[in-house]
């Protein structure tokens, strides 16, 4: 019988392979006005769903490229798969793209796995087990306050009616924390503060395979992850704060204007 979590970094490692060949021919549609797919971002989920469920026949796939329903009456297994996170990136030739694998059994998260295509970089945990980044364990940073912070952040083109709010949130975090990124990635915005290299971070308007895999690295790598009220995070809500859990209430303050996000 496979390992999850072995078939998920399988299933990564060959989409990057095939994410990598094409490259530079980015054939782009258009799902939205700057929500684009591209014919490689199609043919890797298919790619990694046709992995993920051969190994795995009574599971289930759910990605952004589809399908999106839930998970038929009786399956345990859900695979949540983003193929290119950061299409935008990989369209225009920038390398802050990844392959994002995360596996819910029974309503909770257990393997996470994202592969940064450009850097082969291979962040993985699995749950009780710890994270790891090229089979190295990793864990979030000791930085202890925000103003000393390098925090994530990502734009809400779905948002439209909260884009006055958000440009708010970022105005205070100028004085609030030392730095602010945004990569265009939601999965590699989480391996980063998995791994140390940013303490906070937090996104609106996403989805599920945005943050699955990430969300449980974090987990394991001693963060924490809420929405903006500060409850538990719950895959489908479209807001996510996470971080070191040093930093976490001062965020949680800085974002609570956003609380009210629903996009």
């Amino acid at each position: 019988m496979p390992l999850p979590l072995d078939t998920a970094v399988h299933a990564a490692r060959e989409a990057a392979a095939l994410i990598r060949r094409e490259a530079g021919r980015a054939d782009v549609r258009y799902k939205g006005p700057q929500d684009l797919v591209t014919a490689t971002d199609e043919a890797a989920q298919h790619l990694i769903g046709a992995i993920l469920v051969e190994a795995f026949p009574d599971s289930f796939v759910v990605g952004e490229e589809g399908p999106t329903q839930d998970a038929p009456p009786g399956t345990r297994m859900r695979w949540i798969v983003d193929p290119i996170d950061g299409t935008i990136n990989f369209a225009h030739g920038a390398p802050a793209y990844a392959v994002s694998i995360g596996l819910e059994v029974d309503g909770a998260m257990e393997v996470g796995v994202i592969l940064d295509v450009s850097r082969d970089e291979l962040f993985a945990a699995q749950r009780g087990q710890g994270a790891t980044l090229n089979g190295s364990p990793i864990a979030v940073s000791k930085t202890p306050t925000l103003a000393e912070a390098l925090v994530a952040h990502g734009m809400p083109y779905r948002c439209h009616a909260y884009r006055a709010a958000y440009v708010s949130v970022l105005e205070a975090m100028l004085e609030a924390v030392q730095g602010q990124r945004r990569l265009g990635s939601a999965a590699l915005d989480l391996a980063y503060v998995a791994s140390g290299r940013f303490d906070a971070g937090f996104l609106v308007g996403i989805r599920p395979w945005d943050v699955a895999a990430g969300w449980l690295l974090i987990e394991e790598a001693g963060g924490r992850v809420t929405d903006f009220r500060g409850d538990s995070y719950r895959l489908g809500r479209p807001q996510i704060a996470f971080s070191n859990a040093l930093t976490h209430n001062s965020l949680q303050d800085l974002v609570y204007p956003l609380r009210e996000v629903d996009c």
